[in-house]
């Protein structure tokens, strides 16, 4: 479910957030659904438990999970969540592409770039 990357430059508290995200974004972990606890995924995952903590306590806080306290965590059931995510995330987008606009990236070379991407992603 989660795998740590020890070649990404993020820390690895963050890696689990953004990994734990994408799998209740894309309904692969349905609306109070128990999360593994924090010592469980510490040892499967050999790090420190406060790592795991500190990733539990973010996804807390931007309404992911909720705890329930001496039973653990659980997907939070929010709608709405899909839709602040995509926002955040074509917000992001935007700001990358102006970049690219204005690092000299033609719109063609954006294009064939994402439709590259996406037709990867269908294979």
């Amino acid at each position: 479910m989660i795998i740590i990357d020890y070649n990404d430059k993020r820390p690895i508290y963050e890696q689990i957030i953004d990994r734990f995200q994408t799998l209740i974004l894309n309904g692969a972990l349905e609306p109070d659904t128990q999360l593994p606890s924090v010592r469980s995924l510490a040892i499967e995952l050999s790090i420190n438990a406060n790592t795991i903590q500190r990733a539990y306590s973010e996804l807390e806080r931007s309404g992911f999970i909720y705890s329930v306290k001496g039973r653990g965590n659980f997907v939070r059931a929010d709608e709405s969540l899909v839709e602040k995510q995509k926002a955040k995330t074509l917000n992001e987008l935007q700001e990358h592409l102006q970049h690219c606009k204005e690092i000299g990236i033609t719109q063609k070379e954006i294009t064939e770039y994402v439709s590259k991407i996406f037709m990867e992603v269908d294979k």
